[in-house]
């Protein structure tokens, strides 16, 4: 049993999901963990499944891609190192007018603060850039990681929000 990680991006459109899904279905593909978003009239998802061989998966998808909009990959992927959290669930929000280089600055301060990102998502609406961000906190450091990212927040003229996440939530 081979285990894939599958990514697959163009235009939205709808049904693409579902295509992709049924075509790994058919092959015997379990989907075990996925994300899927659309960016700016762009479609994009990442899985990964376990089942069939890469060169399997990859000719299941053929049909799905074959008129040219949406590409797919395919590739083979050890098992899922055991890894336990390295601390505490914490949520991290951001919003203000957009500028280069607000991704970069905050997730850096997290990184050396030991935190690890867990999930993160961008936006930008208009003039607002809004960033959610799921992080995982050594313990003891949430209360230093947030006035360093009050900090550099504040350089970047945007508002910057540290919470600890409720279990129910993630």
């Amino acid at each position: 049993m081979s285990e894939l990680a599958i990514t697959v991006i163009g235009p939205d459109r709808p049904g693409i999901v579902a295509d992709v899904a049924e075509a790994l279905a058919e092959v015997g593909a379990n989907l075990t963990d996925s994300t899927m978003t659309r960016l700016r009239g762009h479609f994009a998802m990442t899985l990964i499944c376990v089942g069939p061989s890469g060169p399997e998966a990859e000719a299941a998808l053929a049909p799905v891609v074959a008129d040219g909009p949406l590409v797919a990959t395919v590739r083979q992927v050890g098992a899922e190192a055991t890894s336990t959290p390295i601390g505490e669930p914490y949520l991290m929000s951001v919003h203000g007018a957009d500028r280069l280089g607000i991704v970069s600055a905050l997730t850096r301060v997290l990184a050396e603060t030991g935190g690890n990102l867990t999930d993160l998502t961008t936006r930008l609406s208009g003039p607002l850039y809004v960033l959610l961000a799921e992080v995982e906190l050594p313990p003891g450091t949430a209360e230093g990681l947030a006035e360093r990212l009050a900090e550099a927040a504040a350089r970047l003229d945007v508002e910057v929000t540290l919470r600890r996440a409720d279990s129910d939530m993630l």
